[in-house]
């Protein structure tokens, strides 16, 4: 048989791909190495298997595929040659990992080398467990590793120290196994043993409380061997610019951190310690600053003296004038937490919060620096370090710092100048200008809670509305791009307007403006194509409140109403016809409902203020108001309903329009609508019922279905029919949710007059849910020449038999009427 050609060496192969130009190039030259590989390794050829496997290592590196020599590895492995034994280690830790079964194959390998005469592969063993050692693997071998901790052999003891790191994690209960061992690795001369049993004891010490508490009473041993490092001469074995091991100084410095916590003895015995590391380590190079860092973290985190502590931030303080911007992230991240922990111990330790308070200016210097990371640090420290005593100052700088700092910190830096401003605002006119900046700079970007926050602060001010409207009138001229802004303006004028007018400001001087000037310029926002749906919405009521505070403007006011009842934006064309149908059928009711907002109470649910939501956004309005009759609100007594209509007397009840609309949660059959007392008196409490708005305020304000999926094989049903009037059922289902059932209510009149003033309502029991949209109309045609139409969505996720209480309110020939009806005979196929 003809013998293949010797192997190219490593070197040859190294060389030959870097003198590849293109990608493509070097992807043809690996191709064909490989390929001479695999046939090197079928051909059984042990002589160049070494040299082989070390080229396809290089071929891992470089990315490309070499899982085909796995068992080419496990073969080197268990060859009696070290430079076997060597690259096949090296290529089972680099291609082989526990995911694999090969892996298993090579425990038997493993266990016969750890107990090899010689220490080099006894240590190539150990390397390869603490690589990649599989659980089952560990347990099988822990004891050899166990006994390899004993050796008097400082080379086998630090590698078989970093294999029983890796066992604990991989099987913690063998934790206690080497806890007899671990003892006596502290009392190695050897920096590598020291190093690599520190390792150790910070692993078991970090995996089980009983091993913390175990070796809390090595601290004075730790404490010595990092003396020993500070005073120790030079040593060229071990010295790092001039530090003697700094590495393991490092990993001694956490272990007694997580040895000091919540520790008061141990934490005790290291402040001495800490102390001189702290003042004696040359901070010239970036090994020495390693230490103290940790040093600081150290100092933090245990229960150190308060001297000490001051120590550690004066530290950090210095870490801040570094040039290098590492240096100076690190030391901001630190003070960031390290502050949060201080600040609650600030009843006991006072001093440290003066001594962070010492480095304030630096740190809000560092709110100027160009690195992104820095100033973002800066920023998150600046806040923390805000209480009541320099509240004016910090937020000064901060202020400054919005207006001119990247889009990406103003949202951030918004809703920590709210925060700070709540909590340690020094006068109710300082909040409310500190806000307004706020708004005025990044109205954009803030949350959403601002706006009501801010109208409930307005509100609550009562001796600041003459001053507040006016620097709200005066933004709002200058600049209408900040949304939020313009809603909080829009709000206050309408609230204030006659505040606004009437020049009585006494913070500061008046300024004269005329009810003309202040509905152009809410007029100007109306037609503004900066002006979001909501936006429009504040601006609309706005001008509706104010017909009631403005006396010779209320012409305008209805021409402006009456124009948007038109209007192409549905929320808009709600509003409108809402506020037109006061004008022209509830006049006298008019002031009632627009009177001022009283003081809101903070809620810990919905923020400061009690705000309606509309259309899933929050947006205060003249519904707001508690004196609003027909405001949804939750509704203690059975005559709640009549207050949605306007009085508690039914004779004189004047209908709005649209009605609102009812979701029931009732006990029993919602007894809404029954036992309403025609006298007016107030009946005792019924069930607690919460009545909200639906999600949309005028669905359903079309004649046209909302919902086009005909259920067929629905029989439609007559509802009622009495006195002329007829009421149909038909129904339909929902496109999105097979458990709402769609009803369209048909109102008919067979009589030879109109009906007018025609209300429907209706209640369901508990276990459903009920939502009334708006009418087509509210006048019933005579003799059948047209239908009023209303669509009324039910919720019925048991599937439950539908039952329906209805109310109608109408009036005829003059007189007004209701009746009430309850609907028991829905066909099954509208439930089921």
């Amino acid at each position: 048989m003809k013998r293949m050609p010797a192997p190219i060496r490593l070197r040859e192969l190294i060389r030959t791909i870097r003198t590849a130009r293109t990608q493509a190039e070097e992807r043809e030259m690996i191709q064909k190495e490989c390929a001479a590989i695999r046939s090197s390794f079928r051909e059984e050829d042990n002589t160049y298997r070494c040299r082989n496997v070390a080229k396809l290592l290089y071929m891992h590196m470089l990315g490309y595929p070499a899982h085909f020599g796995q068992l080419e590895c496990l073969k080197l492995i268990a060859s009696q040659k070290f430079t076997d034994k060597r690259i096949g280690y090296l290529g089972a830790m680099l291609l082989l990992d526990e995911r694999q079964d090969v892996h298993l194959l090579m425990t038997n390998c493993i266990k016969n080398d750890l107990n090899h005469s010689t220490q080099f592969v006894q240590g190539l063993a150990l390397c390869t467990l603490g690589c990649m050692g599989s659980s089952e693997m560990c347990r099988d071998l822990a004891g050899e590793v166990e006994k390899l901790l004993k050796t008097s052999n400082s080379y086998l003891r630090k590698k078989a120290a970093l294999s029983a790191v890796h066992v604990i994690r991989k099987v913690p209960e063998l934790m206690e196994m080497f806890l007899p061992a671990t003892k006596n690795l502290l009392n190695e001369k050897n920096h590598g043993v020291l190093h690599t049993s520190v390792v150790l004891l910070t692993e078991m010490c970090e995996r089980s409380p009983d091993m913390l508490a175990h070796f809390r009473k090595l601290v004075p041993q730790l404490v010595r061997i990092l003396k020993n490092l500070i005073m120790s001469g030079y040593s060229p074995e071990h010295d790092v610019s001039g530090i003697s091991d700094p590495f393991l100084q490092v990993r001694i410095l956490r272990l007694l951190r997580i040895l000091g916590r919540n520790d008061d003895d141990s934490s005790e015995a290291m402040n001495d310690i800490l102390a001189q590391v702290a003042t004696n380590t040359e901070t010239s190079k970036n090994v020495g600053n390693a230490i103290l860092y940790e040093t600081v973290l150290t100092i933090m985190d245990i229960k150190s003296e308060s001297g000490l502590r001051v120590l550690a931030i004066n530290i950090l303080g210095r870490f801040l004038l570094n040039n290098d911007k590492n240096i100076r992230q690190v030391s901001l991240y630190t003070l960031v937490f390290g502050y949060v922990a201080l600040t609650s111990l600030l009843k006991t330790v006072q001093t440290d919060h003066n001594a962070v308070q010492r480095h304030r200016s630096t740190i809000v210097d560092c709110l100027k620096d160009l690195d992104v990371s820095i100033k973002r640090r800066a920023m998150e420290l600046s806040f923390a370090l805000v209480n009541g005593n320099n509240i004016r100052g910090m937020m000064k700088e901060l202020l400054y710092f919005l207006d001119s700092c990247d889009p990406e910190f103003k949202a951030d830096c918004a809703s920590g100048v709210f925060h700070a401003a709540e909590k340690y605002a020094p006068s109710k006119r300082w909040h409310i200008d500190t806000i307004m900046r706020v708004l005025t700079t990044a109205g954009s970007y803030v949350r959403d809670d601002a706006v009501p926050n801010l109208i409930q602060l307005i509100t609550n001010s009562v001796e600041m509305h003459g001053y507040t409207v006016q620097r709200l009138y005066k933004a709002l001229i200058d600049d209408i791009s900040q949304q939020p802004l313009i809603q909080v303006s829009s709000w206050c004028i309408g609230e204030y307007g006659d505040l606004l007018v009437s020049g009585k400001c006494e913070e500061e001087e008046p300024i004269q403006v005329t009810e003309d000037e202040v509905l152009d310029v809410l007029e100007g926002i109306l037609v503004s194509n900066l002006s979001s749906t909501v936006t429009r919405g504040y601006s609309l009521t706005a001008i509706m409140k104010l017909s009631t505070r403005f006396a010779s403007t209320v012409n305008r006011i209805k021409k402006v109403v009456l124009v948007y009842g038109s209007s192409i934006d549905v929320e808009l064309q709600q509003r409108a016809v809402e506020y037109n149908a006061l004008f022209k059928k509830y006049d006298h009711m008019r002031p009632a409902l627009l009177e001022r907002m009283p003081v809101m109470e903070k809620t810990s649910t919905n923020g400061p203020t009690e705000i309606v939501q509309t259309n899933g956004e929050t947006e205060p309005s003249i519904l707001e108001t508690k004196h609003m009759p027909n405001v949804p609100q939750p509704a203690n007594q059975a005559n709640d309903l009549l207050d949605l209509l306007g009085g508690n007397d039914v004779i004189s009840v004047i209908q709005t329009a649209p009605p609102t609309k009812l979701v029931s949660a009732g006990g029993e059959l919602l007894d809404l609508l029954g036992d309403l007392s025609l006298s007016g008196s107030v009946p005792a409490p019924g069930p607690q019922v919460s009545i909200s708005q639906p999600p949309f305020l005028l669905d359903g304000l079309a004649s046209q279905p909302l919902f086009n999926d005909v259920a067929a094989g629905i029989p439609p049903m007559i509802a009622y029919n009495k006195n002329g009037l007829k009421i149909d059922f038909t129904f339909e289902r929902s496109n999105t949710n097979p458990n709402i059932a769609v009803i369209t209510m048909h109102a008919s009149n067979s009589t030879e007059v109109e009906m007018t003033e025609f209300v429907f309502q209706a209640a369901v029991p508990k276990t459903f849910q009920l939502q009334l949209l708006s009418p087509s109309s509210n006048i019933v045609p005579a003799l059948n020449a047209g239908t009023v139409t209303q669509i009324i969505k039910v919720l019925n996720p048991q599937k439950q038999q539908l039952r329906m209480r209805v109310k109608l309110t109408y009036t005829h020939k003059g007189s007004s009427l209701q009746d009430l009806a309850e609907v028991n005979n829905f066909p099954p196929q509208s439930w089921q």
